[in-house]
């Protein structure tokens, strides 16, 4: 393979791997190199579909968007989304392959999958000027690295330059840095060209010391100290993110007492164990006018003005964990103030009356059938095929917002196992579109219209859409209209611009594009 390649690799999870990728990919671009992202797998539950109706991790197509080109399902050829603590289901392509258990998949499926993932890189190459490769987790894994296809095996075939991310926000940076390439075996450390330390916050020149002792230590050198930026506005890749996200404890508790026309709106997503496409509500959360906060205990439900029943992977199972953990009552007294309800995807299929698995695919092939929260008058039955797919859509009817829905229009995308019928009195929410022009009728909404659901993804991305619906919500709980208003859709190219222009600053670009002019040549 001789197209250039420059691949990301850190310390641990959660390091910047994927921003940073993000990041060059648009500075790349703006110099008219033609550049791709290319992730051999990811284990996500956070998802985005692609035109062609294929299903990739949400980071790759964050990434090709920096790059100005369409997100491929080469780009993550193999996209892992845990089921359990042992078991995943496995997406090959874009499209469902299968279900493995962990053991099974570590030790005999990859292997079985690099083929596919090694042709899904030679077309990406033969596409564009320059890959940019992102690793997972740590390419230090011991136990892992045997059948490790993500990696520095992928590294090895591509021919890539390999720089090493560490995170300083987390503490102790050098010894990961340099207990990573310790552990690398010298065939392995031999790709590594340099390391960036990212998210620093404090004085430069007291960190000069440490760079300068790593250097020696490690015999590379730092291609940069990325300083922490705040309020950066793009979406993290995975759950690891969650660990720092937004309980009800952290976001209401100066709020609660508010009892002013203006206040924020609370809006609770309820924290669903098995829940996917969290960045959902990252639009939202960056409203002024909204306190946002995951939902971990039914008591706190009480305090929301919004509740929102996420995506979830695992629908079944986690409808019985809302029973198991009290949050049933809580919602049904929500729903008798008269408060708004939102379900998406697996969540609008709960807020139905029955969800029947007759193939048991999300039961490990057992039959099984469960009442639902008969909030909407739906039924939705689950099938093995899986419906992946940009739309745009329309609200069938604004009127139960009495005009206050200025913007019905919106685009997202469905991920989702099942169908959802109607029936009764429930009306669709939306009418939706395909690429291709196909239409169909999308969720439901009950006679108030303060309980609604929709398939689509994304569905709050759009900034007109939002602001309506903010409006919207607010009047129904007497609330006066928000005074600010984010613009995130708009803003969006603006930030990834911001981030690009922030690297700039912080990394040694012409070292790094020596090293890619040498694999493109070797």
């Amino acid at each position: 393979m001789t197209t250039a390649a420059l691949m990301i690799l850190g310390t641990a999870s959660h390091v910047g791997k994927s921003i940073v990728t993000a990041g060059l990919g648009r500075i790349f671009a703006d110099e008219g190199i033609r550049v791709a992202p290319f992730k051999a797998q990811n284990m996500s539950l956070n998802s985005a579909a692609t035109l062609d109706g294929g299903e990739i991790g949400r980071a790759q197509a964050l990434q090709a968007e920096a790059c100005r080109v369409p997100p491929s399902v080469d780009m993550n050829p193999v996209l892992i989304k845990p089921r359990s603590d042992t078991s995943s289901q496995v997406v090959l392509l874009g499209k469902v392959w299968g279900q493995v258990s962990a053991a099974d998949y570590h030790t005999n499926r990859v292997e079985q999958l690099f083929p596919a993932v090694l042709q899904s890189y030679q077309r990406l190459a033969s596409k564009y000027d320059l890959i940019l490769l992102e690793g997972a987790g740590s390419p230090a894994e011991i136990n892992l690295r045997e059948h490790d296809i993500v990696n520095l095996r992928m590294a090895h075939a591509s021919n890539a330059a390999c720089i090493l991310v560490g995170d300083i926000d987390r503490g102790g940076v050098f010894a990961s840095l340099f207990g990573t390439m310790e552990l690398l075996e010298p065939a392995d450390r031999a790709l590594f060209k340099g390391f960036v330390i990212n998210k620093f916050r404090g004085d430069p020149s007291l960190l000069q010391p440490g760079i300068e002792m790593i250097e020696q230590r490690l015999g590379l050198p730092c291609v940069g100290v990325i300083p922490y930026l705040h309020d950066l506005g793009l979406e993290e890749e995975d759950s690891v993110a969650i660990e720092s996200r937004r309980t009800a404890r952290r976001s209401w508790s100066h709020i609660v007492e508010d009892n002013s026309p203006h206040r924020p709106l609370r809006i609770g997503v309820i924290a669903l164990p098995h829940m996917s496409n969290f960045t959902d509500f990252d639009a939202l959360a960056a409203e002024p006018s909204v306190a946002l906060a995951f939902v971990e205990r039914a008591d706190d439900a009480a305090l929301a003005d919004v509740l929102v029943l996420p995506g979830t992977k695992q629908t079944l199972d986690d409808l019985e964990w809302l029973g198991k953990n009290g949050f049933l009552p809580r919602i049904q007294e929500h729903c008798s103030k008269r408060a708004p309800i939102v379900g998406l995807c697996g969540g609008f299929q709960m807020l139905g009356l029955k969800l029947s698995d007759p193939c048991g695919a999300e039961n490990e092939g057992v039959p099984v059938e469960r009442d639902g929260l008969g909030l909407l008058s739906v039924q939705t039955v689950f099938s093995t095929e899986k419906t992946v797919r940009p739309v745009s859509g329309e609200l069938c009817d604004a009127s139960f917002a009495e005009g206050l829905w200025r913007a019905p229009e919106f685009q997202g995308y469905e991920i989702h196992m099942g169908e959802t019928y109607r029936q009764g009195e429930a009306q669709p929410f939306a009418r939706i579109s395909t690429s291709d022009g196909a239409q169909s009728l999308d969720g439901a909404t009950s006679p108030s219209g303060l309980v609604f659901g929709s398939y689509v993804h994304g569905i709050f991305d759009n900034d007109l859409f939002r602001h309506s619906f903010l409006d919207w919500a607010r009047c129904s709980l007497k609330l006066e209209p928000a005074q600010q208003k984010a613009f995130v859709t708009t803003e969006r190219d603006a930030r990834l611009n911001r981030w690009a222009d922030h690297l700039r600053s912080s990394l040694r670009l012409d070292l790094i594009r020596s090293w890619i002019s040498t694999t493109s040549t070797a």
